[in-house]
């Protein structure tokens, strides 16, 4: 079970980081993450089954053709509205998710019905002192370590990286200092579309890939405020909570209070921790 929520939790996590790397950047939530998600799931069936390409390659055009929509959603929907209240921008992802969502269920071969991507390692199993380990949970936790590994290098040691993280702590400092901050808010997204794409790959084996794919990546929501919305190693941390806790909760409590678990986690992490566990708090005189 703790295997299990630990494998579910680095979705989460995943999911998370892609809310927290747009937020840090333009001070936007972006509740669109979820269908994001989905669409990553269906380019990666696409490689997979229509042009059977194997599952490594799917991987990478799956992430990169979700980082040119991210991209191209940026750059033609989100940036026309910069400079307006937020609750605007916020409804503005919400309906860029149904829109997306609705795409989805038009486009020949995908539609409503639900698919299965192959993975190689699917029916594999470790047996480790009388406890049986499915290998394809070992590989989610072990990508994902991956994928946080090389985003961590990326972030200390590219030059983008560094523009990227210049801008999401002061865009106008940046801009001062000479960095296309219009160009990196939209790589900005580009890369969390990306992510959300791999975590959705992720997902497709477990929940296998649908149009309402992208309400189970809404979870990564709770998991990114439990963790502390500004922080990157807040979005892992809160994915794992949210992860395990759901997987004891679906054991142990009566059903049902799986589905409310990762909300309930928030609110008790609230009380204790009003801006997340690793959040940072900002004071303000007047």
């Amino acid at each position: 079970m703790l295997l299990a929520g630990v494998a579910q939790g680095c979705v989460y996590a995943l999911g998370a980081l892609g809310f927290v790397l747009i937020y840090k950047a333009t001070e936007t939530v972006n509740f669109a993450q979820g269908d994001l998600m989905m669409l990553g799931g269906f380019f990666a069936l696409t490689a997979s089954v229509t042009l059977g390409w194997p599952y490594w390659a799917t991987i990478l055009f799956a992430v990169a053709a979700m980082a040119v929509v991210g991209m191209l959603a940026e750059r033609l929907i989100l940036r026309p509205v910069l400079g307006q209240p937020a609750f605007t921008v916020v409804m503005i992802t919400i309906g860029l998710g149904y829109v997306v969502r609705g795409v989805v269920t038009m486009v020949p071969g995908w539609g409503t019905e639900t698919y299965q991507i192959a993975t190689p390692f699917v029916d594999d199993v470790w047996t480790l002192g009388g406890v049986i380990l499915p290998v394809q949970q070992l590989m989610v936790i072990g990508m994902t370590a991956a994928l946080c590994a090389l985003l961590y290098f990326f972030f200390r040691f590219s030059t983008l990286g560094v523009a990227m993280q210049a801008t999401s702590q002061n865009q106008l400092a940046a801009y001062y200092m000479g960095i296309p901050v219009r160009r990196v808010n939209m790589m900005i997204w580009g890369l969390s579309a990306g992510v959300a794409a791999f975590a959705g790959i992720l997902l497709a084996p477990v929940t296998f890939v649908h149009s309402n794919m992208g309400f189970i990546g809404l979870k990564a929501f709770p998991a990114a405020v439990v963790g502390g919305f500004g922080s990157v190693p807040g979005a892992i941390v809160g994915g794992l909570i949210i992860g395990v806790v759901e997987a004891l909760a679906g054991f142990y409590l009566p059903e049902g209070f799986k589905d409310v678990a990762a909300y309930i986690v928030v609110l008790v992490v609230l009380l204790v921790w009003p801006s997340g566990i690793f959040g940072e708090t900002g004071r303000k005189k007047v």
